[in-house]
């Protein structure tokens, strides 16, 4: 009885903490491995969601893609508590996705580079709704430009991003940030809008 106590409660903290699945030890392996197994493979089943070798999901998260909306992710993925994922998204390798994130592929998608790291509660968006004055907003055409995150990002949390921006490779998004334009490589920006504010090779 303490042993399966011991494992519902170490589940939970690996699917709030997903960094921690890949430092587990061969004897946590020996359980953690088959229940990653049984949640991908179902996932896999029910949605048309394509996963690399040595993911992590947790099981709280929401992922949802149709045929034409694909999630796809690279190797060694990990996607934590109450993320909610509609496609189409495109995931690289080694991309961290921690709890509470919202991420919607509009008609054009999200792509997201290699290694890319995500904080909590961070929110992309590729759509909009029309917002012309003759109809209610819900009843008018969404349209969508596509986000396209780079390799090496690091998106601080409760950051925001909107429809149509691309974010340069090795950029930081600052906690909290609206990015409403294009961000350079290497630049690290931060406020409501988001505007530079140094750049990492002066690091």
């Amino acid at each position: 009885m303490a042993e399966i106590d011991y494992q519902t409660q170490h589940k939970k903290r690996l699917s709030w903490m997903p960094w921690l699945y890949f430092s587990l030890k061969p004897k946590h392996l020996l359980w953690a491995k088959p229940w990653q197994d049984e949640i991908q493979q179902q996932l896999s089943q029910l949605e048309t969601v394509h996963i690399g070798e040595h993911c992590f999901i947790a099981p709280q998260a929401h992922l949802f893609a149709e045929p034409g909306r694909d999630i796809s992710m690279g190797n060694r993925c990990m996607i934590a508590a109450e993320v909610f994922m509609h496609g189409p998204i495109t995931l690289g390798n080694e991309v961290a996705i921690n709890h509470g994130c919202s991420l919607d592929g509009g008609r054009h998608g999200i792509t997201i580079g290699h290694q890319t790291r995500i904080a909590n509660n961070v929110t992309i968006y590729a759509f909009n709704h029309g917002m012309s004055p003759d109809a209610p907003i819900y009843q008018q055409a969404a349209n969508s430009k596509g986000v396209v995150i780079g390799e090496d990002v690091w998106i601080g949390a409760q950051a925001g991003i909107v429809d149509g921006v691309t974010i340069g490779h090795h950029a930081v998004i600052g906690m909290g940030s609206i990015v409403t334009k294009d961000v350079a490589d290497y630049a690290i920006v931060a406020g409501n809008p988001a505007r530079v504010i140094g750049d990492r090779r002066d690091k």
